[in-house]
């Protein structure tokens, strides 16, 4: 695993590098003052890796969820200093910039600090706000009366989801008065330790309608007995590889594909005298579904990239990304995911639950 990422880890130490030396260059302090400015940073940096190590396990839950907070929002935050640093570099190329801009600068060191705290005290703020977004869903007579199924997500409850982020999430969603409620994978983040002891479980079983849900990949990565475990204890109906009816809905849940042995599709028995309704955490081959007369598939993964310009290329690798989508007579929608991995923060996407009117 360590010699597959060695590359990432290269190339981010390298971006690390390159934001250090132009901070060194661009803030008017005493040399002291600069390496105590720089080495703060590389600390923080540091901490992206120590949140995957055992080490989190040993530490305090709280400091757990500091460390893997703190490294991950520095690693965004590299990110778009990087940025900033790159056009300014690209300006002085090209002689817009003046070399006073980027040498003991107050007014560049001010403005890139007043830039940064503005974007990421967004969207911090942004993340938070859980946008509801309604679809209508044609049953074609399948179901006697209306139905409201409230779908979500990549909750990816964790070190820093934690359980008073999902008590508000079940507030959101017990608000819709749901018929039932549809989870497309990774419920869990990549650590069992704070579910278990902020014993989030019982936040699932204040859920006032059945919950139907299928496997992510971060399930895996967590470890997929634990899942089962986990969701049996919240009340969740875990469907993998297997199918529920629901008042003339079939709900169809399919294991992630980290699982090279699932269930292909046409193997499911998928009669047509139900509404279909198919989970399936990974928005690839979609014409599978369309092949099998699926009436709508409900997927998340993407994230939609969680920040700009990821998304520029999740709209790349995706047939669909985020958002409604059709095929022939079925309908997608792939969801940017109500919660999140890593850094709490969302530029140019949104964090968002869906609810659906089966008519």
């Amino acid at each position: 695993m360590f010699l597959r990422l060695l590359p990432l880890i290269l190339i981010l130490i390298g971006l690390l590098i390159y934001v250090g030396w132009h901070v060194w260059a661009v803030v008017p302090l005493p040399h002291w003052a600069k390496w105590t400015l720089v080495a703060l940073g590389t600390l923080c940096f540091a901490l992206e890796f120590v949140g995957f190590t055992p080490l989190m396990n040993q530490l305090p839950l709280g400091m757990a969820s500091a460390v893997y907070n703190i490294g991950n929002k520095t690693l965004i935050i590299l990110c778009y200093l990087v940025m900033v640093f790159a056009l300014l570099d690209l300006g002085r190329l090209v002689h817009l910039v003046p070399r006073s801009m980027l040498h003991d600068s107050l007014p560049t060191a001010a403005g890139i600090t007043l830039l940064m705290t503005v974007v990421f005290v967004w969207a911090g703020i942004h993340y938070r706000h859980k946008e509801r977004v309604a679809i209508d869903l044609d049953s074609h007579g399948h179901v006697e009366q209306p139905l409201t199924i409230v779908m979500a997500s990549d909750l990816h409850i964790g070190y820093h989801n934690r359980r008073a982020d999902l008590a508000m999430w079940v507030d959101l969603i017990n608000a819709e008065k749901p018929d039932m409620v549809l989870i497309a994978g990774d419920i869990i983040d990549y650590s069992f330790r704070p579910v278990m002891e902020e014993d989030m479980a019982a936040e699932f079983r204040r859920i006032k309608a059945p919950i139907y849900a299928c496997l992510g990949n971060h399930e895996y990565i967590a470890g997929e007995p634990d899942a089962e475990r986990f969701y049996r204890e919240a009340g969740i109906n875990l469907l993998i590889d297997s199918v529920a009816a629901f008042d003339g809905v079939t709900i169809i849940g399919r294991d992630d594909r980290s699982n090279q042995r699932r269930k292909r599709l046409k193997d499911f028995a998928i009669g047509d005298t139900t509404y279909t309704i198919l989970l399936d955490h990974q928005p690839y081959h979609l014409e599978e579904a369309e092949a099998q007369h699926i009436d709508f598939q409900f997927s998340g993964h993407t994230h939609r990239g969680q920040i700009w310009p990821l998304s520029w290329l999740t709209d790349v690798l995706y047939e669909c990304s985020w958002g409604s989508h059709q095929r022939g007579a079925t309908q997608y929608y792939v969801s940017s995911g109500m919660g999140i991995w890593g850094a709490k923060y969302r530029i140019g996407t949104q964090s968002e639950y869906v609810v659906a009117t089966l008519k």
